[in-house]
């Protein structure tokens, strides 16, 4: 399963002159999404070994040093091992190169039954990757799940859209994307964290995946970044002091600007 180590979502975060989130403003962390990822991975080896068969759960990383932090998070979390892609030609991926370097890494370590991500990555928010992905890889994909199920060779997954819900299956080996509404990622326990210590990460180059340079990284981008600039400051906001009034003003503020509608004859927001 892939997962994404991405800058904290509560920092300020902004591009810089190369036209690149910048990564060092703050302390990073495992994309949200990608616990969901791995817990509903976790439960599905766990179940498949309940039910007298060999399961195991590889996460996957690509990015710089700091990225070992996301794997080391999903070994935590239940993973049996891990693999952390370190190559300086991968700076500058867009979503088309980073799959590329995964679907080297899952071919690397072959008989991969399923290949659960995260929806999206809160950098980013493209949702692009699980897509990108099952294409290289040529495998069916089962996207935004909000529950996955293993029978029979067989995955299921559930999504919940706006107006319907959808049950989608698809043989194995397949691709899984989940949504934060798929389970509730475990907490780690101390012997969960010391645990993970042990469990092994390996650390490849593109060499080692036998990937050119060239495909990836900014000189493959198919993407870029012409010009960006910081979002001004909002200048027309109102700050308003509740001296028991301000409830009838926010009503009065909101039927000026035609937010909220009042019936005709008295005036009483419906």
């Amino acid at each position: 399963m892939c997962v994404k180590h991405v800058p904290d979502i509560q920092s300020e975060r902004a591009l810089g002159p190369d036209g690149r989130l910048v990564r060092d403003g703050g302390d990073g962390t495992i994309n949200e999404l990608d616990e969901n990822a791995v817990e509903a991975a976790v439960v599905l080896a766990e179940q498949t070994r309940d039910a007298g068969g060999d399961a195991e759960v590889v996460v996957v990383t690509v990015g710089p040093d700091d990225a070992e932090d996301a794997v080391r998070r999903g070994l935590q979390l239940g993973a049996d091992a891990a693999v952390h892609v370190l190559d300086d030609d991968v700076a500058g991926s867009d979503v088309f190169g980073t799959a590329t370097v995964l679907a080297a890494v899952l071919r690397r370590i072959g008989d991969v039954a399923l290949v659960v991500t995260g929806m999206a990555g809160l950098d980013g928010l493209t949702s692009l990757l699980p897509a990108a992905l099952a294409d290289l890889l040529d495998l069916p994909q089962l996207t935004l799940a909000a529950s996955v199920a293993l029978a029979d060779g067989t995955v299921t997954v559930r999504r919940d859209l706006d107006h319907a819900t959808e049950v989608l299956s698809a043989p194995l080996p397949a691709l899984v994307s989940v949504t934060d509404r798929a389970n509730e990622p475990r907490y780690p326990n101390f012997q969960g964290i010391m645990a993970a210590r042990k469990k092994p990460v390996e650390t490849l180059t593109l060499a080692d995946l036998g990937v050119d340079p060239a495909t990836v990284g900014a000189a493959g981008a198919r993407t870029e970044v012409v010009e960006a600039a910081p979002r001004p400051p909002r200048t027309d906001r109102v700050l308003v002091s509740d001296d028991g009034e301000a409830g009838r003003r926010l009503a009065a503020w909101l039927v000026e600007r035609e937010l909220v509608r009042t019936t005709p004859a008295t005036g009483e927001v419906l």
